[in-house]
């Protein structure tokens, strides 16, 4: 009989997994459906996570990649926690859908900065990934006004004069901390006078996930991140334990783990992306637990507690029919 590989120990990094926007935005469409029945439209996946994604189309969610005719005038129509450009409300109002905000308030956050910086007559060099829904949507908040830069080399591109006068940076919120804050250093030796928001544009759960990852990475043989291949902040998890010198990679179900990445690996650490369930983490941990590892213990480096309220939308529609009720 053969032995499969085990790790001796499983660490699981604490904090993981869902964070407070994804939280709210699958809540949110959830509610939308509990209130109002299928079909429920959503632009785009709510969150970059496939089995999220099929777990609420099951439940009767149609996700479509933008408004056309297959959302029929008048439709619920959630907006994903990536957030949409300003052309995107106004296309909905035309069709007159009956729209609800998914939107992360921390993407939130990072839209009215670009709105303020342009009112105020300065050019904004976004630090991002192209093609990104969260990147798309703040560009089209002052479109004229914005330049995108993804690496240091990009930087050392651009067409911009050094001497303009009013310049400032804002970022995508999913970001590498450490890349993003070397980006942000060059721009800063080009361009001394730039400016930036008062605090940092990274959300509070991507910098706690990476900080948790980073310790992880020093105490195991292999890190597995779970979480889709289109997740930002998923793929982050495995740069920064790579760049540690620490075997990582990222899988989206128990099932894609290969027995040769666990060969020699007394410890093995388990996080998550922050739109990725814990039941796939359970999942991982049942594997590793049938194979016969022994010790199953967190490492948690920060405690987080953070909740968003729900749209609008939903609470006055639930608060409605609450009333109705009594």
């Amino acid at each position: 009989m053969t032995t499969l590989p085990t790790p001796d120990t499983v660490l699981l990094a604490r904090p993981r997994g869902f964070c407070a926007g994804v939280d709210r935005a699958v809540v949110t469409v959830e509610r939308a459906l509990d209130l109002y029945g299928p079909p429920v439209y959503v632009r785009k996946e709510i969150v970059h996570n496939k089995h999220v994604v099929e777990s609420l189309r099951a439940r009767g969610a149609v996700f479509v990649d933008e408004l056309t005719d297959e959302v029929p005038p008048g439709a619920i129509t959630v907006f994903s926690a990536h957030g949409v450009s300003p052309a995107v409300h106004e296309d909905a109002a035309k069709r007159g859908l009956k729209t609800i905000d998914a939107t992360c308030p921390l993407v939130t956050k990072v839209h009215r900065e670009a709105v303020k910086f342009a009112e105020e007559g300065y050019h904004m060099i976004l630090i991002g990934h192209a093609g990104h829904e969260e990147v798309e949507g703040t560009m089209g908040e002052a479109p004229d006004h914005i330049t995108l830069v993804e690496t240091i080399d990009d930087v050392d591109t651009l067409d911009i004069d050094p001497d303009t006068e009013k310049l400032a940076y804002i970022s995508q919120t999913t970001l590498s901390v450490g890349e993003t804050r070397d980006i942000i250093a060059r721009l800063r030796e080009r361009f001394t006078h730039i400016t930036g928001p008062r605090k940092d544009d990274i959300c509070f759960a991507t910098t706690n996930r990476q900080a948790a990852v980073k310790e992880l990475a020093g105490q195991c043989d292999l890190v597995l991140v779970i979480g889709s291949k289109n997740s930002s902040n998923s793929l982050r998890l495995v740069d920064v334990t790579r760049e540690l010198g620490t075997d990582s990679y990222l899988i989206d179900h128990v099932s894609e783990v290969q027995d040769e990445w666990l060969e020699g690996k007394a410890t093995v650490g388990i996080t998550s992306g922050a739109s990725a369930p814990e039941e796939l983490v359970a999942g991982l941990v049942e594997l590793f637990r049938s194979r016969g590892t022994t010790e199953v213990r967190e490492l948690e480096v920060v405690r987080e507690d953070v909740r968003f309220m729900l749209p609008k939308a939903i609470r006055v529609e639930q608060h409605s029919r609450e009333a109705l009720q009594a």
